[in-house]
């Protein structure tokens, strides 16, 4: 997907303010919790296993109730990486201070042909 050079601006201003990890680094450590935010019509294609769904439109309003505990670990993801940064500089501005964004997202999931979990 091609993106709009507004929209590659704000991503590339808010990455120095997160942290990214490799898949290889979210497979080595099995304490963090998976969260898709991704589009509801994209997760009910399939998503990772293991994940939660809160969608980019609702996971600021909804994550205190799914996860009142600040300090649970929390790996993102979406499509290529960008709407995760996103969500993920919200969080730690919502005082979650163990939140992650896994790099390349879905697609670099699917180039590794990992597991993935139907609807």
């Amino acid at each position: 997907m091609k993106h709009n050079p507004a929209f590659l601006a704000l991503v590339e201003s808010i990455i120095p303010h997160i942290t990214e990890i490799t898949i290889e680094q979210y497979q080595s450590h099995k304490d963090w919790v998976l969260l898709d935010v991704r589009e509801n019509h994209e997760w009910n294609v399939n998503h990772l296993p293991a994940a939660h769904h809160l969608g980019k439109g609702i996971i600021e309003r909804d994550i205190e109730t799914r996860f009142p505990d600040k300090m649970t670990p929390l790996a993102l993801y979406c499509g290529g990486g960008y709407r995760s940064a996103m969500a993920a500089f919200n969080l730690q501005v919502m005082g979650y201070s163990k939140v992650v964004s896994l790099q390349g997202g879905y697609k670099a999931w699917l180039e590794r042909q990992l597991p993935l979990v139907e609807g």
